[in-house]
């Protein structure tokens, strides 16, 4: 099986299996070590209590009324003179294995002589019975081996018991707990196949804090992304397409004309005319197409330089002015001399014509533009203000986009390729500045331009 919860769950329970076979084995081994040490020490302490009674009356009658004393014990007892001859015992029968066992200089507590379950018949205990400094004889405790293995037994039974059971509720635990903890994991593995399979409108609904909530929310935040990027990728292709349409339908129609037999040289050329126009706008788009892909990319660089604002804005309104007057708008510009900007001056100069061509192209006759460059707080604010239409509130975040018109006909007269503000946008904020567009009253637009400020 290659599901995750089972191979968590496998391993967690191999290593809980290892943990607990090490407690149980050792909590065993711990309490039959204590059952059996216990017993020996209570026989040991019979036999002791034997051996003071001897110790005051070591005479026959006391030795016999020793031995009858333990003919209804579960333990047994054999008394001993110094020589290890038998005097006493309470039971027959031949359980004198341990009496010549050699064992020098037994403490007066005593000592046991075997406490071996599994090679041993009985577990025996030795108390010297003393009179002075000498032994005068010697009390043996005996007690059945039998006994102790049928508690080991039970304690054995108990623990392979609770050992099976801990087992079951262990295994029963962890892969409930696996399930659990892989479950949102299986959640995220099944998002990002959908994810691969283009499907981005996702939503996990993870309501966690931990690394797997933002796992989750760094998912959510990719298919955001991915969705948005195929929706601009989309929006780009058909508008690269809708405007290679129009140009190429011109060429095409304009140049089967022009082909006709019996046309006019005059015909001709103002077709031609037309043709060339439409190329010429072609290869704008192209290039606009291209530049705006090229400023996406991470390698793209621009050249920053100080650049003498007075000079450079004079330079760019200078060049308009023709076709300002042509349309009768007029057209001025305010800098002071001795504000500079850290430019890259080609670049640059793409913003503020497009800004400017914009202007005349929304202008109304007899109105003015305006261009202004002031310091402020820091910043270098450019302004390229018109009285022309206006721009609606609602569409003011939108003119940056790439082919967004505010005039949804997309005529040959409407002109342009709508890519110049999508351009103007990424050169000002390649240059570390912003670009945003207000309304003016009692009528027309003005695009303000923040730069950080370079003195000189």
């Amino acid at each position: 099986m290659k599901s995750i919860s089972f191979k968590l769950a496998g391993a967690f329970f191999i290593f809980t299996l290892i943990i607990e076979s090490v407690l149980f084995v050792t909590l065993y081994s711990s309490i039959v070590d204590t059952r059996i040490n216990e017993e020996v020490q209570a026989l040991q302490k019979r036999g002791n209590s034997h051996r003071d009674v001897l110790e005051k009356h070591f005479d026959q009658r006391t030795i016999e009324h020793v031995a009858l004393m333990e003919t209804e014990a579960e333990t047994n007892v054999i008394i001993t003179d110094k020589n290890r001859r038998v005097l006493a015992q309470s039971v027959p029968g031949d359980i004198k294995e341990h009496l010549h066992v050699e064992q020098k200089n037994i403490p007066r507590a005593g000592i046991a002589l075997s406490n071996h379950l599994n090679t041993s018949k009985y577990i025996c205990t030795i108390s010297p019975i003393m009179k002075g400094e000498k032994t005068s004889g010697y009390v043996f405790m005996f007690l059945e081996t039998s006994s102790i293995q049928a508690l080991v037994q039970s304690i054995t039974e108990r623990f392979i018991i609770s050992f099976g059971l801990t087992g079951i509720f262990t295994l029963i635990a962890i892969f409930l707990f696996s399930r659990f903890l892989t479950k949102p994991i299986i959640k995220l593995k099944k998002t990002t196949e959908n994810i691969i399979n283009g499907r981005n409108d996702i939503s996990l609904d993870m309501k966690r804090t931990d690394e797997l909530g933002e796992l989750a929310a760094s998912i959510e935040n990719l298919s955001s992304g991915l969705n948005r990027l195929q929706k601009e990728r989309n929006d780009f292709l058909s508008g690269v397409a809708h405007e290679l349409r129009t140009p190429i339908t011109y060429i095409k129609g304009y140049a089967d004309i022009s082909m006709r037999n019996g046309l006019d040289e005059k015909s001709r050329n103002k077709y031609l005319s037309i043709i060339k126009e439409e190329t010429d706008n072609l290869a704008r788009l192209v290039d606009d197409v291209f530049l705006l892909t090229k400023m996406k990319q991470p390698s793209f660089t621009i050249r920053k330089e100080p650049v003498h604002l007075h000079t450079f804005i004079a330079k760019e309104v200078q060049k308009s002015q023709i076709a300002y007057s042509e349309k009768r708008i007029s057209l001025s510009f305010y800098a002071p001399k001795d504000l500079y900007a850290s430019l890259d001056e080609k670049r640059f100069s793409q913003v503020i014509t497009n800004l400017l061509n914009n202007a005349r192209h929304y202008a109304e006759p007899d109105t003015k533009v305006a261009v202004t460059a002031l310091k402020s707080k820091g910043n270098i604010i450019i302004t390229v203000a018109d009285e022309g239409c206006g721009i609606p509130e609602e569409e003011r975040g939108l003119i940056f986009e790439r082919f967004y018109r505010i005039d949804k006909s997309r005529s040959r007269q409407t002109g342009g390729t709508g890519m110049g503000l999508a351009i103007v946008k990424e050169i000002v904020e390649h240059h570390g500045g912003t670009i945003t567009v207000k309304g003016r009253y009692p009528k027309g637009s003005e695009f303000v331009i923040t730069l950080p400020a370079k003195d000189k």
